[in-house]
């Protein structure tokens, strides 16, 4: 098994990647750590808890950055894409568990060194926490097996301006931060999840299986497609970025990768661009290469396990 961070900004997508993720088990999820992003690093915090308890899992979750190192945090977030409460407008209530009193860069400082090259993070939003950690606390670096990234866009364009991938535009000091810091990390970029769909029509299982959890995930996606016709007419689905970077933890040959420096444009009308360029002793993995369907079967197979929590 492998000792899992998971670094979040629970909307729609991460929500999916969660229940990939517990009811896998391959990964032993020790914490879930929230940041903003899709949503306000509040109101991911409570998606992380809420969805947790819906999944019928009780992971330790540690609220994280609530704003970019050097920028604002743009007020509306991707509530069009999300809906107002970041999970389609399927929230009922509030959760009844709470985040636990350390915080999300305390809690992966800790862990790293009480853990070294046992802890393997995936940051499925802005990477601003771990580059918060990096900063308090670099000798975590060495430390760390493994940093799983779903970000970047490399050698395809972005998908909030021309050139950037949104997790990298939210903060892209702080993924050049990470992505230049000597971390292992292995980046799950557009060039691969735009090549994955979950196609509505599989969600008629979920709809119809008489279990509020699979209610839940259907009625969430349903709208997560939704957004996504209207950027992509016809596309019939939804790519599944954050999942797959869950995917790529549990079954490095999902993807082909290539090692490569990665540089991130701060400036200018090309920012928050991956710029992949050749290095002597390159630590970046870019997945160029995806076996779609493979990974989409098990993921289904594995999601739709948590239906079995009543």
């Amino acid at each position: 098994m492998k000792s899992i961070i998971f670094d979040v900004d629970t909307g729609i997508d991460d929500a999916l990647a969660m229940a990939y993720a517990v009811n896998s088990p391959e990964l032993d999820i020790i914490g879930f750590t929230s940041c903003y992003g899709n949503v306000s690093v509040g109101e991911a915090t409570r998606n992380t808890l809420a969805v947790l308890e819906k999944l019928g899992k009780f992971i330790p979750v540690y609220k994280g950055a609530d704003k970019p190192l050097q920028r604002e945090t743009k007020e509306d977030f991707a509530k069009g894409v999300h809906g107002k409460d970041g999970l389609g407008n399927a929230l009922e209530r509030e959760p009844d568990s709470k985040a636990e009193n350390i915080s999300a860069i305390d809690f992966i400082i800790s862990q790293v060194k009480e853990k070294p090259h046992e802890i393997t993070i995936i940051a499925v939003g802005p990477l601003t926490n771990i580059a918060l950690a990096i900063q308090k606390a670099p000798e975590i670096v060495p430390l760390v097996k493994e940093v799983i990234i779903m970000g970047g866009a490399v050698r395809v364009p972005g998908n909030v301006t021309p050139y950037g991938e949104a997790n990298i535009v939210s903060d892209p000091e702080a993924a050049n931060i990470v992505l230049s810091s000597g971390l292992s990390v292995t980046l799950v970029g557009l060039d691969v999840t735009m090549q994955t769909l979950l196609p509505i029509s599989k969600l008629a299982p979920w709809r119809d299986s008489g279990n509020k959890v699979g209610q839940f995930y259907a009625e969430m996606t349903e709208y997560y497609i939704g957004a996504y016709e209207s950027f992509y007419p016809g596309i019939g689905g939804c790519a599944l970025h954050d999942p797959l970077a869950v995917g790529v933890a549990i079954n490095p040959d999902l993807v082909q990768t290539e090692l490569m420096g990665i540089k991130v444009v701060t400036e200018g009308e090309e920012t928050g661009n991956t710029v992949g360029y050749e290095v002597e002793n390159p630590t970046v993995r870019v997945c160029t290469r995806v076996q779609a369907d493979q990974f989409l079967q098990h993921f289904l197979q594995r999601i739709e396990t948590s239906w079995e929590y009543k």
